[in-house]
C-alpha cells in the first residue's frame, strides 16, 4: 500500500501512471515475476487515471479533443502488448524497459528550459490546441499542437509498451507531446493521465484471464494509489514545469539503471 501511494503520487504528478514506479518495486525488491508485476501495475494505472480524470478535467488543463484522437491508437497498442507479453522472455522485457526509460530521461533533460506556451490568452489555439489558467505564468496561456500523425504513431507504441510492461503509456506520450507536438508539460501530463487508464483497461483483462493478477496484491496497491494520486494532483498544479521535467528525468534514470543491471 505504501509503494502504491508513492507510485500514485509520482504517477499523477508526471502523467506517467503509477506502474512505471510500482512494477520495478514489485519485480526487483519484492521478487514477483515480471508478468505478475506488470498485471498489478496496470491496475494501479487505471486507479491513477480515474482519480486524475476527476480532478484535472475541471481545471481545463486536459485536452480532451487531442486525447480522444490519440486514445484510438493507444488502446489498440495496449491490446497488442497485453496479448504478446507472455511470448517475450523476461530479460528482454527488462532490457526494453531500461532502454525506453533512459531515452525518455535524456529527452526531458534536453527540455528543461523550454516551454510551449503563448502568453496571449486571445491567441488562436487551433483545432487541437488548448488554453488554461496557469499559476506559474500568472494568467491564461495558449498552446498549439503540431505533428498529430507523429503523435498517433507514438501513442501506438506507448500503448504497446503499456500492455507489455504494465506501465502507463505516459512514459512515451508525455515527452513526445511536450518535445515534438508543442503541448506544455502540465497539459501533456494531465491529458496523458486521463488517457492511460483507458489504454491499461484494454490489456488488464488479458492479464487477469491468464492469472497474472493476484487480487490481494492488486487491491493493496490500488488502495495506496488512490491516496497518492490525490496528493500528486494537488502538487502538480503548484509545481514549476522545470521541476516536473527534472523530477521525471531523475526518476526514470534510476528506473533505467536498475533494469539495465537486472537485465544484464
Amino acid at each position: 500500500m505504501i509503494a502504491g501511494a508513492i507510485a500514485g503520487t509520482l504517477g499523477a504528478l508526471l502523467g506517467l501512471g503509477g506502474g512505471v514506479f510500482l512494477v520495478p518495486f514489485l519485480n526487483t525488491v519484492l521478487g514477483f515475476p515480471m508478468n505478475v508485476s506488470a498485471g498489478t501495475g496496470l491496475m494501479t494505472v487505471v486507479a491513477t487515471s480515474s482519480v486524475v480524470a476527476r480532478g484535472a478535467l475541471a481545471s481545463g488543463v486536459v485536452n480532451l479533443r487531442l486525447g480522444m484522437i490519440l486514445q484510438i491508437a493507444a488502446a489498440a497498442g495496449g491490446y497488442f502488448g497485453g496479448a504478446y507479453a507472455r511470448r517475450i522472455p523476461e530479460p528482454l522485457l527488462q532490457l526494453v524497459f531500461a532502454l525506453v526509460t533512459a531515452a525518455i530521461a535524456l529527452i526531458m533533460l534536453s527540455r528543461l528550459e523550454r516551454r510551449n506556451v503563448i502568453l496571449d490568452g486571445a491567441a488562436d489555439a487551433g483545432r487541437f490546441g488548448g488554453c488554461y489558467y496557469e499559476e506559474e505564468s500568472g494568467g491564461a496561456i495558449v498552446y498549439r499542437t503540431r505533428r498529430i500523425p507523429a503523435a498517433l504513431v507514438v501513442s501506438l507504441l506507448a500503448g504497446s509498451i503499456s500492455g507489455l510492461l504494465g506501465v502507463g503509456g505516459g512514459i512515451l506520450q508525455v515527452p513526445a507531446l511536450n518535445a515534438w507536438c508543442g503541448v506544455p508539460m502540465r497539459a501533456a501530463a494531465a491529458t496523458s493521465a486521463v488517457m492511460i487508464g483507458i489504454t491499461a483497461a484494454a490489456s488488464a483483462p488479458l492479464y487477469y484471464g491468464r492469472g497474472d493478477i493476484i487480487p490481494p496484491l492488486a487491491a493493496a496497491a490500488v488502495l495506496g494509489t488512490f491516496v497518492g494520486s490525490r496528493a500528486g494532483l494537488w502538487f502538480g498544479g503548484r509545481t514549476r514545469a522545470r521541476r516536473l521535467k527534472l523530477l521525471m528525468a531523475v526518476v526514470l534514470g534510476c528506473v533505467s539503471l536498475n533494469y539495465f543491471i537486472k537485465a544484464l
